[in-house]
């Protein structure tokens, strides 16, 4: 892509917040900077929203609450069809502003378009499912009806890392199920998510069913709009530190909440595996989204028998990554998110290697512009190292080993997270026994990549409560109501 082709594509993203379906000024008209991590160059300039402006947003979704709740759900789902529609017209568009506001390489942003439109494409399928049930009571005295309706209006707060998916897994249900919305994106990466609802508005989406209003300071905007008792709901999704108050600030109102939060996931190799499948899996599993990922496998944990011969795979496949900008051809290894980031991973190599872990490769933050860090692996990674119990967000695989299964499940499970499990075996029986014995809320069993629009995503433990996407995700928006009739 040249940079003439970024620059016009950049000037057709909006630069207001979106408001009872018009684009418009922040109170005071504040504005901050989006960058490009591979640069530090600003990209775009927007608009701050103040908690005033939050306010309003909230405003025009309970304004237009009833109204859509009463909407034909052919006519819900036709709009969300229209956008996935105008998303696949536009997919090049959405994936190369993903890799400018985010650095991932361009190849995964497409991936995430074709992902994230999903959510758009089923939940508009879900919308006219929406069913209820009928029938006598035991005793014989009535007749029960059981119906859902929307919850109502939404908040959602959505991560930088998969800025187009996290939007449409949140708003599509919502909109599916009969709610209106006020979306707040990642200042981080707001670009994709304010493209995506002009595709919306495109479609045809009424005034105030959806609302963005991008913040500098999530906090102060997000607080008002948490403590009103207009608002029903709160989904979010980041780490476990900002979900736990955030649930906390929801029980004032007893909000529903969907909470997506941390994972420490762990990659088991047993000693039966295809070692050449497990290593294509461990590189979806931890470089996916440059390591930047709540799926992300976190723990290696690899059966001693084949340890050494699963550590010389991946660091002879890992030393071969191309590290760059993510428009740029070939390009495996993007920027970091930020700074922070880069010396967050610093931190976790230096603390496992002075622990006793083996260096294989990389290890290091890289020179010159741009958040940059080597591809890693480190090898033998001991006990009690922080890289174990912390999620590492980039690009560092970590090996440490198991002698029988017990022991590889005992490993796997000592975290206070539980999102999504990987393991690599041969044997059907112990693949079962994975299944009941892994304590998380999904599992990759032989495969790298879990996620799917059409199944349910979520995990245990802290690692949040409720599920999105697959049949379960619309029901994250609905609320059950029993009405009882006299038989006669």
């Amino acid at each position: 892509m040249s940079a003439q082709q970024e620059k016009e594509l950049l000037e057709q993203v909006p630069t207001g917040l979106f408001i009872a379906g018009e684009w418009v000024d922040a109170e005071g008209g504040r504005t901050f900077d989006v960058h490009d991590p591979a640069t530090n160059a600003v990209i775009r300039t927007i608009a701050d929203a103040s908690p005033a402006d939050g306010i309003r947003a909230l405003d025009a979704a309970v304004a237009v609450q009833d109204e859509w709740a009463a909407t034909a759900p052919r006519v819900r789902s036709d709009i969300l069809r229209r956008a996935w529609e105008l998303l696949q017209e536009r997919k090049e568009d959405a994936a190369l502003l993903m890799t400018l506001e985010m650095g991932k390489p361009l190849a995964e942003a497409r991936g995430e378009v074709a992902y994230g439109g999903e959510f758009l494409r089923w939940f508009s399928e879900e919308a006219v499912r929406i069913t209820g049930r009928y029938g006598t009571n035991p005793e014989g005295t009535g007749r029960m009806v059981v119906s859902q309706r929307p919850v109502g209006p939404s908040f959602f707060i959505t991560p930088w890392n998969f800025p187009l998916a996290m939007a449409t897994r949140k708003i599509a249900p919502a909109l599916a199920a009969g709610c209106t919305v006020v979306i707040k994106p990642p200042a981080l990466t707001p670009l994709s998510t304010i493209f995506l609802v002009k595709l919306l508005e495109e479609a045809g989406l009424p005034k105030g069913v959806v609302n963005v209003v991008a913040t500098s300071s999530s906090s102060k905007l997000s607080g008002p709009i948490i403590a009103d008792p207009r608002l029903r709901k709160l989904s979010f999704t980041g780490s476990t530190e900002v979900g736990r108050k955030l649930i906390a600030q929801a029980a004032e109102g007893v909000l529903r909440v969907s909470m997506e939060l941390g994972g420490n996931a762990p990659f088991v190799v047993f000693e039966d595996a295809d070692l050449d499948k497990a290593v294509d899996g461990a590189m979806a599993a931890k470089f996916r989204n440059i390591g930047q990922a709540c799926t992300a496998a976190n723990r290696f944990i690899v059966h001693e028998s084949v340890a050494e011969a699963f550590a010389d795979k991946v660091t002879e496949r890992v030393k071969a990554m191309k590290i760059g900008r993510g428009t740029e051809d070939g390009v495996a290894i993007g920027p970091l998110i930020d700074q922070d980031a880069v010396a967050k991973a610093v931190e976790l190599v230096d603390d496992a290697v002075t622990r006793g872990a083996t260096l294989r490769t990389g290890g290091s933050a890289i020179e010159g512009e741009g958040t940059f860090f080597e591809p890693t692996v480190i090898a033998d990674v001991q006990a009690g190292s922080d890289i174990l119990r912390e999620e590492i967000f980039g690009p560092v695989l970590a090996i440490a080993t198991f002698g029988d299964e017990d022991e590889a499940v005992r490993l796997a499970n000592d975290t206070e997270y539980g999102l999504v499990s990987y393991v690599y075996t041969q044997d059907l029986a112990r693949g079962h026994r994975m299944i009941d014995r892994l304590e998380t809320g999904m599992m990759g069993l032989n495969v790298g990549v879990v996620s799917n629009a059409a199944a349910p995503f979520g995990g245990v433990k802290q690692s949040g409560v409720g599920r999105e996407g697959g049949l379960e995700g619309i029901h994250e928006y609905l609320s059950t109501k029993y009405t009882l009739i006299p038989a006669d």
